[in-house]
Parts: structure tokens; sequence; C-alpha cells
């Protein structure tokens, strides 16, 4: 009876050791599938897209801010930034990122450069920034007055930021955690200052300067969803083929 039961004991230890490996295994696969694959890219088999923005008629003209109320911003009128065009009609400050094609279950590296959202004659320099989800962006303040960096906190999960920032102190950095396009920038202290911060979930994106144009490097082939986002003009999307070497054109044209 003893060793019948020793046995019976025995088999059991083994089974539910079995299964306890076993169920080990399964959430260990799960987790695997779960956690998304790292990109390796190849540059030699990635292809670049480049393109252009434009303004189509004229333009709302730019209105002069008048900043004398703060004697730290004593002589720094500047205009608004709502609409930037230049030369041969180039649209500045418009975000480009790709919207969709790029496998689900693939996440590319991270970005790591630090990029800078200046406080510099009463205004947020640069006006548009755009970073990668987790890439860090330094707020500075380098004028003579106390500035405040404020932004609300949204549905996609980014959490609100309120810094405040007298003058010759040191930069700071924050962060965020979901994409989102044109996410809004105030100073409560000055109501006329106002910038965007857009995240992208991938490296591929862009903003475009004085002359219009901008180019997203590094794309793995395959047809994409192209969107351009403009702080007072909205969304406009293109499809687009990317291929090994090649470089491919996305331009866009927005009007009133």
């Amino acid at each position: 009876m003893r060793i019948a039961s020793a046995m019976l004991l025995g088999i059991l230890l083994v089974s539910t050791g079995c299964k306890t490996d076993q169920a080990a295994r399964q959430a260990e696969n799960m987790d695997k599938r779960q956690t998304p694959a790292v990109a390796a890219l190849d540059p030699a088999m990635t292809g670049t897209l480049k393109g252009t923005i434009t303004f189509q008629g004229k333009a709302p003209d730019r209105v002069r801010i008048d900043m004398s109320a703060d004697p730290g911003c004593k002589g720094a009128e500047n205009d608004t930034e709502q609409y930037v065009v230049g030369k041969k009609s180039a649209l500045a400050n418009v975000y480009i990122y790709v919207k969709s094609g790029l496998p689900a279950n693939v996440r590319f590296p991270a970005k790591t450069d630090v990029v800078v959202l200046d406080q510099k004659h009463c205004r947020f320099v640069p006006h548009v920034i755009a970073v990668q989800v987790g890439e860090p962006v330094e707020v500075r303040n380098s004028d003579p007055t106390v500035h405040n960096v404020h932004t609300m906190a949204d549905m996609v999960g980014n959490a609100a930021t309120d810094i405040s920032q007298p003058p010759s102190s040191g930069p700071q950095r924050e962060s965020f955690s979901q994409p989102e396009a044109m996410l809004p920038v105030r100073c409560n202290n000055h109501p006329w200052m106002n910038a965007f911060i857009n995240i992208s979930a991938t490296p591929f994106f862009a903003v475009t300067g004085p002359d219009g144009k901008f180019e997203i490097h590094g794309l793995p082939p395959g047809v994409y969803t192209i969107a351009a986002v403009q702080e007072k003009l909205g969304e406009q999307t293109q499809q687009v083929t990317i291929a090994t070497q090649v470089t491919s054109q996305a331009n866009f044209t927005y009007s009133q």
C-alpha cells in the first residue's frame, strides 16, 4: 500500500510539474507575441520620400503682435505664425508623417535626439516641432522674463505639462507617450505665445521649413499613406509607393 501511494504521489508531482512548465511556456510565447519585434533596417534596402507643401491663392495676412505690456518682451514684436508662406508659395510649419502602411506588429528604433523648444523674443521657437514617442523635448527660456510652457491633457493619453521657467533657469525635459498631431503649447503669462508639438509612433516624419520642403529617409519598401497636417488648414493624405534606393515624391497643396 505504501509503495502504491508513493508511486501515485510521484505521478501527480510529475504531472503537475509538466502542466506548470507548459503553462510557463505558453505565457512566455504569449508575451513574445504581444511584444512587437524591433525592425532591423538595412539602409541599402530602404527608400526616401521628398516633397513640397505649397499654399494656393493669397494667404491670410500675418498680424503684428504688440508685446510691449511686458518689459521683458519690449522691442520683440513679431507676426502671428498661423500661415507662414514664403517664396514660390512655400508653406512652412506643416507636419508630415507616415499614417499607415508600416507593419503593425513591428516597432522601429526610437529616436534619441533631443528636440529643443526655446522661448526667445517672447515666442516659441520653432513654432512647430515633431518628435517620436518617448523622444525628449528640451524646453528652454532665453528671455529676461518669466515664461510658462503649458500643454493640456488629451484624449489619447498624453499627460498635461505646466512648466514655469524664470529667466536664466535651466532647461527642462518632457516626453510624450502617445502619437498625436498638433498638440497645442501655450504660455499662461503671454497669451500670444503658441506652438505645436507633433508626436509620431515611428521615426518617419518631418516638418517643413521656410522653403516648404521635406524629406523622410530610411523607409522600407512598401505602399504608404502619407499625411500632411497644418494647424489651421487640417490634414491631407496621399498614397505613395516606396522602392529600394529610390526617391519618391509627394507634394501637397493647401488653400482656404
